[in-house]
């Protein structure tokens, strides 16, 4: 018996329903669109340069995919503001103060966007808040660097090629020290110099460690003078009486100075008055004058005929006492 026409109809409508479901949710698996049914909030940043970043491309935060870029406009000059649509869920994890980077998705992948930081203090993001942009470097900032490294690379080559050139021409110090052998035989000398003032130097410390271990050899005046208590107090004593002798002549020689700068003193007169001193010089003359002249008078008195035998039995006695040849 034939189906009726209306049952198959029925029958293919069922069929292309369940295919149709089918491929709908295979599209959802593969494509992960079922994140297009969750519940999504807008934040913006603003970016100098976005570095081919385009719309569709993801938003990650602590490595999870959080969202992904809804739109890119012009803002301001040489601005472009990014708008990002984030999961809801993702939104207690957020803070204000966190900030959003520029990378990579892998070494050669699409460009993504980073959000990162934020402290504790700072309050959950809410819609439509702006997230600051921390500058990135690019692979263009790279490119630039590497140029200005080959740049002060071939300087710095160029440098020591005219360094070198220099050197083997025998140019400056160490040109000379190269190319030169009467400056490599000076230093030579100086150095052989220093090595004999080294030497000299250790004999000198041999003699200052013989000397030492002399001093502490007993019986000797250094060893008992560094040990004996009584010693260094005799000698502490003797220099203490030398500088009683030598303050006890100071103050004679002070006193001396100020009795000749007296005129009043006798020896204030013999320095200053002249008269003084010529009467003083005149008594000592008659006094020599005098002693002459009883020299000769005892001599007379010797050859008196009265005192000639005193002076025979005087002369006799004093012989007799002197002691025998």
């Amino acid at each position: 018996m034939n189906e009726s026409p209306n049952k198959r109809a029925i029958i293919v409508g069922v069929f292309i329903f369940t295919g149709l479901v089918f491929l709908l949710a295979g599209i959802l698996i593969v494509g992960d669109l079922r994140e297009t049914f969750n519940r999504k909030m807008r934040l913006v940043s603003h970016f100098s340069d976005v570095g081919g970043l385009q719309r569709g491309n993801n938003v990650w935060f602590s490595g999870v995919k959080i969202g992904t870029v809804s739109s890119l406009e012009f803002s301001g000059k040489s601005q472009i503001e990014v708008s990002l649509n984030i999961a809801i869920k993702a939104r207690q994890y957020i803070r204000k103060d966190a900030k959003v980077k520029l990378g990579t998705d892998g070494i050669i992948g699409n460009k993504i966007l980073v959000i990162y930081g934020g402290t504790e203090q700072s309050a959950e993001v809410e819609e439509g808040d702006t997230l600051s942009v921390e500058k990135t470097f690019t692979s263009e900032d790279m490119i630039n660097t590497l140029q200005d490294n080959n740049k002060n690379l071939l300087s710095i080559t160029t440098d020591l090629k005219i360094i070198s050139n220099r050197l083997a021409a025998g140019e400056g110090t160490i040109g000379k020290l190269l190319n030169d052998n009467s400056v490599y035989t000076n230093i030579n000398n100086a150095t052989l110099s220093l090595q004999n003032a080294a030497a000299k130097a250790q004999q000198l410390a041999g003699s200052l460690a013989t000397f030492s271990s002399g001093l502490n050899k007993k019986g000797t005046l250094a060893n008992e003078l560094t040990t004996d208590t009584l010693v260094f107090n005799s000698v502490k004593a003797s220099v203490a009486r030398f500088r009683q002798i030598a303050d006890t002549a100071t103050l004679f020689i002070s006193n001396l100075k100020k009795a000749g700068n007296n005129p009043k003193s006798s020896i204030g007169v013999l320095l200053h008055d002249e008269e003084a001193g010529a009467k003083l010089k005149e008594t000592i003359l008659n006094l020599d004058s005098s002693s002459k002249k009883l020299d000769e008078d005892l001599e007379a008195a010797q050859h008196n005929i009265l005192l000639r035998g005193f002076f025979r039995k005087k002369a006799k006695a004093t012989k007799s006492d002197s002691p025998a040849n």
